[in-house]
């Protein structure tokens, strides 16, 4: 990595395509094997606030935030402190950072011994579901990769939470922190607005796989994988026969990929919950289906 290789790094959240931060050679090859535009910001992932604190500014919001969630599945986006540790290419040209330290032990040794922040965008082609296991990461963009560590299946499942604090404090991706976590923290929270720019996972067609994906539906029709959720689903690719959004974040992307390579004209989805977990669930299969944008 200090030579501007790429490693395959598993965190808490999905497997990541992991480089150093500051070498804009090595960014632009992790851009080139996702196939990811470069107007998408990346994340800088750090062993701790130490280090996130020589590459951001942060106010009391960031250090509170920090304090309850790190390390772990929570994204801060703060004004750039050093430009150079984060390459222009990284922030995609922005005044701002996207910042988090992963709670994967394996993610945490890997930062450390490199000594600086890594980006670590997910290990999928741009606009594909997330890797949740090292072999949908070998799949994916393995062979662009000089290294990989197999860290076992993803715990969360879901992509970080991403909130930026620039004025108002606003969600701009849900995730597994949730937004009533946040808001009991540092109060409430303002939509997204002219910021969601300032944030990864923002694109309309986001984490989709090759076939059509239809949501909220009752049953399949025929031709149809059917991905099921509590009562609403038979034994296979059930996000969770009990109901448990938790349990139905780890599975999702995972189920996705098994859908899409079943040979089925399409995907139904059956009805998730909204409230906690499910909001962040929720975007990411409208962003699959092509309805977010």
């Amino acid at each position: 990595m200090r030579a501007g290789g790429l490693v395959l790094m598993p965190t808490e959240t999905v497997y990541g395509l992991a480089t150093d931060a500051a070498n804009p050679r090595a960014v632009a090859a992790v851009y080139a094997a996702k196939g990811r535009p470069a107007f998408n910001p990346l994340i800088a992932h750090v062993s701790d606030v130490a280090m996130a604190r020589r590459i951001a500014r942060f106010d009391p919001r960031a250090e509170a935030l920090a304090a309850r969630f790190w390390p772990g599945p929570l994204t801060l986006v703060l004004p750039v402190a050093d430009t150079a540790a984060v390459c222009d290419l990284a922030r995609a040209g922005l005044d701002t950072v996207a910042v988090r330290a992963p709670g994967h032990p394996l993610a945490h040794a890997l930062i450390e011994a490199v000594g600086r922040p890594l980006v670590a965008p997910s290990a999928n082609r741009s606009g594909r579901p997330s890797p949740t296991t090292l072999a949908d990461a070998m799949e994916e963009t393995g062979a662009a990769a000089g290294a990989a560590l197999d860290g076992g299946p993803c715990a969360v499942g879901l992509e970080s939470t991403v909130v930026g604090l620039l004025d108002a404090a606003r969600l701009l991706r849900p995730g597994a922190v949730t937004r009533d976590q946040i808001e009991a923290v540092i109060g409430p929270l303002a939509e997204a607005e002219d910021d969601a720019k300032r944030s990864p996972g923002r694109l309309a067609r986001h984490y989709a796989p090759d076939l059509p994906v239809r949501l909220d539906a009752t049953q399949p029709r025929a031709g149809e994988a059917w991905i099921g959720f509590g009562a609403l689903g038979g034994p296979d690719l059930n996000l969770s026969p009990a109901g448990d959004l938790a349990e139905a974040a780890a599975n999702l992307f995972a189920y996705l990929r098994a859908a899409d390579r079943s040979g089925a004209a399409g995907i139904a989805v059956a009805p998730i919950p909204g409230e906690g977990l499910g909001e962040a669930i929720n975007d990411r299969l409208r962003r699959a289906a092509g309805f977010v944008g």
